[in-house]
């Protein structure tokens, strides 16, 4: 099985932390040079030095936030005018506040379908000529398990992950012709900053401890356990390799069996 990225380029959003940062690990292991990007330029410095170079990879970072779309697409653009092609691309954004659907506010439509959607768009327009011209490339975008089934009290998320979804099956369409993959991993409960402050505020609004509500979200999980976030990270990795060339347009649930349909 053919894993090596060798000379690839990856832009890995959102890398600083979480999913992010373990799937730069993970895709510099496998030989990529890995082009970082987060708004805090402080912690993209520091996440460099994690990064393995054994095969003389180079890697370097974009400070952007995704709140400012025209920021973003002017510092991406600028980045490949500069350095050549990218030819893997991993769409990563935290995601908004919990609450009832009911209770949200436009503007929380508004910043997350352009934290997420948006932004997406206009990173994956700024890479496709390069993938079309090295004849390699892979868009993987991190999204939630809520594309298949939503879940309970996170309808902000629940509706604009969905509609990330399937931007990303048509994008797939469109670029399967050129060999450009297109696929969406989702994951399930995974220990990160994320996860606590959901488990933090389930906790305080059901006047139950801390461990309850781990202990209740667990009970959904049939492996009994939160993934890692380098669990995640695999699948990402796997996707944006060659060995996954004719895998595309898929949703990959990665949540130890929690969703409840095929």
């Amino acid at each position: 099985m053919n894993l090596d990225l060798t000379g690839k380029r990856a832009i890995v959003c959102g890398s600083t932390q979480g999913i992010g940062k373990a799937a730069a690990i993970e895709l510099a292991l496998m030989g990529a040079n890995i082009t970082l990007i987060a708004r805090n330029e402080d912690s993209l410095k520091e996440g460099l030095t994690e990064l393995d170079t054994t095969l003389r990879q180079t890697h370097d970072y974009i400070v952007a936030d995704f709140s400012n779309p025209s920021l973003l697409k002017e510092r991406v653009d600028a980045y490949i005018l500069k350095n050549g092609a990218v030819n893997i691309l991993v769409n990563n954004t935290g995601g908004p506040n919990g609450g009832p659907i009911v209770n949200a506010k436009i503007e929380e439509f508004t910043d997350t379908f352009t934290r997420h959607l948006l932004c997406n768009h206009i990173l994956a327009q700024a890479v496709i000529e390069g993938m079309k011209s090295s004849g390699y490339g892979r868009i993987i975008n991190v999204i939630s398990t809520s594309v298949k089934v939503p879940l309970k009290g996170l309808g902000v998320s629940n509706t604009i992950r969905a509609a990330v979804a399937n931007w990303a099956k048509t994008f797939s369409f469109e670029l399967a012709p050129f060999g450009i993959t297109v696929n969406n991993v989702l994951p399930g409960a995974t220990m990160t900053n994320r996860l606590s402050s959901i488990l933090e505020s389930k906790a305080a609004k059901s006047g139950i401890s801390l461990d309850d509500a781990k202990k209740g979200m667990l009970t959904e999980i049939p492996m009994n356990r939160f993934a890692e976030p380098f669990e995640i990270a695999n699948a990402i990795a796997f996707l944006a390799s060659p060995a996954a060339a004719y895998i595309t347009g898929i949703n990959v649930p990665v949540d130890g069996g929690r969703t409840g349909c095929l």
